[in-house]
């Protein structure tokens, strides 16, 4: 597809060079050959003149039979040098549609190819969608058709049933939550709403959010914060700590602490969180901002249940912030997430 959209874009940038060319260029030989005829008529003049002066008696009709015995002027002479001019704007016009076409190609590849990769980015996406939802959604079927053809099934089948069906559901819903926030975030027009906010307060509500997911494994979160207040939306900020701390959580082991400490930079604020969870590998550290990404690594193998978007979203939610985001990480040591903030953003 891009492939013949890059030949058709090269068409019309070479159909308009060559008619920008051949207008000029028939704008040239006409001047020219112009100046060929004004030429030739003031040297006739000037040689009638010099005749008239050294007494030659020109006749009243000299033209032609003047010019038929004596020619003021080659006219092979002038053809020649027309057909000179012409050949020459024909070599030049052939050049210049050789070197476009050329140049042309090329160009038209640079101008399609952040189309193409949005055009690929998006296909990618909708694949990986697909395939997200499908997973549930062949679960939901496949426990309603054997459900379905189980003439012996009691009522507390039937409930353990409907439970599943539930947690499935609950599943689809969470996906498509966050299917919505990572538009939402992927937006290039996305606009967010910079105001000072307490960046201790904003972490402590992330905290607040996350809970009940603490309480689940038992998982202390132990704090040690810089009160400063800093640049930014408060909903996106919060989006960002929730996501990182239920990472942290999910990864964690059981009845381990995730220890979250802020350092006052130039300029700018760390955020350091940190867990001693399962680790990541190193070669899946440069892909976990990818979207729908999972590592191949330990990290699937625990009772941890996700999507690969929450990591992405962090990333956007940074980028809008202006800050940076970065991961280190061993297997079985933990994993420490680096976030760096400007304390004031420059709009």
């Amino acid at each position: 597809m891009f492939n013949k959209a890059r030949m058709k874009l090269t068409m019309w940038y070479l159909l308009i060079i060559m008619l920008v060319s051949i207008f000029f260029s028939a704008v040239i030989y006409k001047v020219l050959t112009s100046e060929i005829d004004r030429f030739e008529k003031a040297q006739r003049f000037r040689i009638e003149r010099k005749l008239e002066d050294e007494g030659f008696i020109l006749p009243s009709n000299r033209f032609p039979r003047f010019e038929n015995r004596f020619p003021l002027a080659n006219p092979e002479l002038l053809e020649e040098t027309r057909g000179r001019i012409l050949f020459t704007l024909v070599v030049i016009n052939s050049v210049i549609f050789l070197i476009s076409g050329g140049l042309g190609y090329v160009l038209a590849g640079r101008t399609l190819k952040p189309i193409q990769l949005m055009v690929d980015e998006q296909n990618k996406f909708i694949s990986d969608a697909s395939h997200e939802l499908r997973t549930p959604l062949t679960a939901l079927k496949t426990s309603m058709e054997v459900h379905l053809r189980d003439n012996k099934m009691t009522l507390e089948d039937a409930r353990e049933n409907l439970n599943e069906n539930v947690l499935q559901v609950n599943r689809l819903q969470s996906l498509t939550d966050k299917l919505m926030v990572f538009n939402q975030y992927s937006n290039t027009d996305q606009q967010i709403i910079i105001k000072k906010y307490s960046l201790e307060k904003i972490i402590m509500e992330a905290i607040k959010q996350v809970k009940p997911l603490t309480m689940q494994k038992e998982i202390k979160i132990e704090t040690h914060l810089v009160n400063l207040d800093i640049d930014g939306d408060r909903e996106s900020l919060i989006n960002l700590f929730v996501i990182l701390l239920d990472n942290a959580i999910k990864y964690n082991l059981r009845k381990h602490k995730i220890i979250i400490n802020t350092v006052k930079k130039d300029g700018s604020i760390e955020v350091l969180i940190k867990d001693n969870g399962i680790g990541i590998d190193t070669k899946d550290i440069s892909h976990v901002f990818d979207r729908f990404y999972r590592a191949d690594s330990a990290r699937l193998k625990t009772e941890a249940n996700g999507y690969g978007l929450g990591l992405s979203i962090a990333k956007r939610i940074i980028d809008l912030h202006n800050g940076s985001i970065n991961i280190k990480s061993k297997l079985k040591k933990g994993t420490t997430v680096i976030i760096n903030l400007p304390i004031t953003i420059k709009i």
